[in-house]
């Protein structure tokens, strides 16, 4: 999933793509690097970020979205739209335009009729563990057992989903590395992604330039996090990601695309033999 912000104030791209032409020159680069999908947003979710409302969002966001869209022709193609927003006008003007996937940082928390959009098209959904709002959020990073936290808290909104009408198989969950977490946790997040993708839901992990990566390797510019990203999509690969949200999409395709080469070609590594063997043995696909 490429990251595409319409926006003046995100954390790394911000003010990139300041017209529609920008962002489709945008978008046609990554499709062409790999790209499956497209996510595009028009409301900053950085920490500390500024509100707009609906209006303004969907000014950003359908303009480049109907661009995208006639320039892939009549026939259906191009990549797959996905509309970054937790608010049920933006996600039900943009799925009436062409977009077929909504991205909800909220999780349904913020606006819970986006449910009921959601369920009216069809369409897949990606619910993201959060908490509080942009301003509010780093003050609520408290955990603890942070795997099993957001694991019981994306299992509540996914039963509010479903009780708005959504189907299972539409849901997405995504562990939110950076929204009300701290480098500790998400760092454990990735040591228990496998927990969570047990519940049975695909899920998505978008790691891409994040603070927590800077925090570690000592470097405040997000756009220098590439490499920082790649070993955290790697990671989050052989733990059952199904889709990684990224910037730099043409690096991440190859660190992805060879992971996976990776882990398709291990054999079971066999149990030892001895006293000193763990119980039941161990697995390089466990």
């Amino acid at each position: 999933m490429g990251v595409l912000n319409l926006t003046p104030d995100s954390f790394s791209d911000g003010g990139r793509y300041p017209t529609p032409a920008a962002a489709l020159r945008q978008a046609r680069q990554m499709v062409a690097q790999g790209a499956d999908l497209l996510d595009l947003g028009g409301q900053s979710t950085r920490p500390g970020a500024t509100e707009i409302n609906a209006s303004e969002e969907l000014a950003r966001v359908l303009p480049v979205l109907e661009l995208i869209r006639a320039s892939s022709g009549s026939g259906g193609g191009g990549p797959l739209l996905s509309i970054d927003t937790f608010r049920a006008p933006v996600a039900a003007a943009a799925l009436a335009a062409g977009a077929h996937w909504i991205n909800d940082v909220s999780g349904g928390r913020r606006d819970p009729g986006i449910l009921s959009v959601v369920a009216e098209f069809g369409c897949p959904y990606v619910l993201m563990h959060s908490r509080g709002d942009s301003r509010s959020m780093d003050g609520l990073a408290a955990y603890a057992d942070v795997v099993a936290e957001v694991r019981e808290e994306l299992l509540r909104a996914s039963e509010a989903a479903l009780a708005a009408g959504v189907r299972t198989d539409q849901l997405i969950w995504d562990p939110g590395l950076g929204f009300a977490k701290t480098t500790e946790h998400n760092l454990a997040l990735l040591q228990g992604l496998a927990d969570l993708r047990r519940e049975g839901f695909p899920l998505l992990v978008g790691p891409s330039r994040k603070r927590f990566i800077g925090a570690v390797l000592n470097e405040p510019r997000p756009r220098a996090r590439l490499w920082g990203t790649a070993a955290v999509c790697a990671q989050a690969i052989t733990q059952g990601a199904d889709v990684l949200r990224v910037h730099d999409v043409a690096p991440i395709v190859q660190t992805a695309r060879m992971v996976d080469a990776i882990v398709r070609s291990a054999p079971p590594v066999p149990a030892r033999e001895g006293p000193e063997a763990p119980a039941g043995g161990f697995s390089a696909n466990a």
